[in-house]
């Protein structure tokens, strides 16, 4: 007959195998003998614990903030109601589909150049020109919709596209100068989620603003002097976070490159 058999048991001398788990990974800590379990925080736990230390710093609010404008002028607003507006002004909603399309192609040189000034000049300068000059193209969006695509039109599509995604290159950027490379991620994806937000109200907006007055130009307009409030407001970012709130992880250079740096840069580009 036969019989199960037993497992030997274990030595005085053995201890337990130390596992580490993803969420031991993603929280940074991990004990020994313990199985990994019993310092190692949920995910969610971690966002939110990064969340509460992060709302406790004025930088976080102003990336927050201008993400969420970023977010009401793009898939808020440009994503979600630009070929209907196009529409009420004579175009085909083909045509429309067509530029909409084409601002997602330039979006891809936006992002990738966005990065490279990114490695060279100010975040927080950039972030100026971007909203800055977003909002001011707004505010003539008006202007140049008509039943035809028009040089105006096309130059709108053309910078729109490029400026797009170019924020998240610097933003990201500040997010590590601010709170360390290891929370950095986490601390965007909650700016990224202002951003969202931001594109949910907007397109309500510019719903609501469309059938109580039959046309969509004061949404253009609040669009517009959100994103030039936005692009003052990175002014206020601090290029670094002071050294008694610097968070682990955090090095002077986390904010990008000093004058003298982007200088070497330029040189050995060269």
């Amino acid at each position: 007959m036969l019989r199960p058999r037993s497992s030997p048991s274990p030595s005085p001398e053995s201890k337990p195998e130390s596992v580490v788990t993803p969420t031991a990974v993603v929280s940074g800590r991990h004990t020994e003998g313990t199985g990994g379990r019993a310092e190692a925080a949920l995910p969610a736990r971690v966002a939110l614990q990064t969340l509460g230390e992060a709302s406790h710093r004025l930088s976080f609010w102003l990336l927050a903030g201008t993400f969420f404008i970023c977010g009401w002028s793009t898939n808020g607003l440009i994503g979600t109601h630009f070929i209907p507006a196009a529409h009420d002004h004579g175009m085909p909603p083909t045509t429309a589909a067509g530029l909409l399309a084409l601002i997602g192609i330039f979006d891809i040189a936006g992002t990738v150049a966005s990065g490279w000034l990114t490695d060279r000049v100010d975040p927080r300068l950039l972030l100026v020109g971007y909203y800055v000059l977003r909002g001011l193209s707004l505010l003539v969006v008006p202007s140049v919709l008509g039943p035809g695509v028009e040089p105006s039109l096309f130059l709108f599509i053309v910078f729109y596209g490029l400026d797009w995604v170019a924020t998240v290159p610097p933003t990201m950027a500040l997010c590590r100068a601010h709170f360390g490379l290891e929370r950095s991620s986490i601390v965007f994806g909650w700016v990224f989620a202002a951003h969202m937000v931001g594109a949910g109200i907007a397109a309500t907006f510019a719903g609501w603003v469309r059938q109580s007055s039959g046309d969509y130009f004061w949404a253009w307009l609040t669009a517009g002097i959100l994103c030039l409030i936005a692009g003052f407001a990175c002014l206020a970012i601090p290029r670094r976070a002071p050294e008694g709130a610097r968070s682990p992880g955090t090095t002077p250079d986390d904010a990008g490159p000093s004058a003298g740096q982007r200088g070497s840069v330029t040189k050995s580009s060269a």
